[in-house]
C-alpha cells in the first residue's frame, strides 16, 4: 500500500482531516521562512487533539542537531525530515534518536548516487528543485528518476502532486509513500478539504492497478 504524507500542517482541523482521510503522516514546517511555519508549542497542541494512529514529522532545514531535537522532544515528533544541506554524519546521528526522511530536491541532473553517502536516512524525499522554496513549491520532476532511486531505500515521491496527477505518479513510480503540501491547498497553510478527499481518492484508484 502506498502511503500517504500531507506536509504544511497548521491547524488541528486540517489535521483531522488528513488522519480521517487515510493520511499515514502529518508533516509540520519548523522552517521559519516557510509560509507554512508553525510554532513546536501550536504543534504539539495538534497533536495532543489527535489519535495516535498518525505519524507526525518535523520538517527542518539546516538546523543544528541540538535545536532540531529540542523541538523534537518538545512536540512529540516521530520522524525527522531534513530539507536542507545536512551532511551524512548528521543524518547519522540524528537517526540514533529517530527516523529521519532525507529530503533531496532533484535537477534534471540528479543521479541515484548522491543518495549514497545518506545511507544512514530511513528513507530519502525526493521534492522539485526550486531556487527560493524549501518544499512547497508545486514543481514536478521526472518520475523515471524516483522509480530508479528506489534501489537506494525507501522513497517519498514529493513535488506537484495534485489530485489530477498522483495516480499517474503511484503507477509509474511505485513509492513508498507520495508527499503533498500545495497540491491540496485553498492558500499556503490551509488545507481544501474537498482537494484533500479527492487526492486520497486517486491513490486508493491508483494503489488498484500497481
Amino acid at each position: 500500500m502506498v502511503k500517504v504524507k500531507i506536509c504544511g500542517i497548521t491547524n488541528l482541523k486540517d489535521a483531522r482531516q488528513a488522519l480521517e482521510s487515510g493520511a499515514s503522516f502529518i508533516g509540520f514546517n519548523f522552517y521559519k521562512r516557510s509560509p507554512r511555519y508553525i510554532t513546536p508549542s501550536a504543534a504539539r497542541r495538534i497533536l495532543q487533539g489527535l489519535p495516535k494512529k498518525v505519524k507526525s514529522v518535523g520538517v527542518f532545514v539546516n538546523e543544528s542537531e541540538e535545536r532540531i531535537l529540542a523541538v523534537a522532544r518538545r512536540t512529540g515528533l516521530d520522524y525527522l525530515q531534513l530539507h536542507g544541506e545536512e551532511s551524512p554524519d548528521a543524518v547519522a546521528c540524528l537517526k540514533r534518536k529517530l527516523p529521519v526522511i532525507k529530503a533531496i530536491r532533484v535537477r534534471d541532473s540528479f543521479s541515484t548516487r548522491q543518495l549514497s553517502p545518506y545511507k544512514h536516512a530511513t528513507a530519502f524525499l525526493l521534492d522539485g528543485f526550486d531556487r527560493r522554496r524549501r518544499g512547497g513549491s508545486g514543481k514536478t520532476f521526472r518520475w523515471d528518476i524516483a522509480r530508479r532511486a528506489k534501489r537506494a531505500g525507501r522513497i517519498f515521491l514529493a513535488g506537484g502532486l495534485t489530485p489530477g496527477n498522483v495516480g499517474a505518479a503511484i503507477r509509474f513510480a511505485k513509492p513508498y509513500a507520495v508527499d503533498v503540501c500545495s497540491g491540496v491547498e485553498a492558500k499556503p497553510g490551509k488545507k481544501d478539504s474537498a482537494l484533500v478527499k479527492d487526492f486520497m481518492r486517486a491513490v486508493r484508484q491508483a494503489q488498484k492497478t500497481i
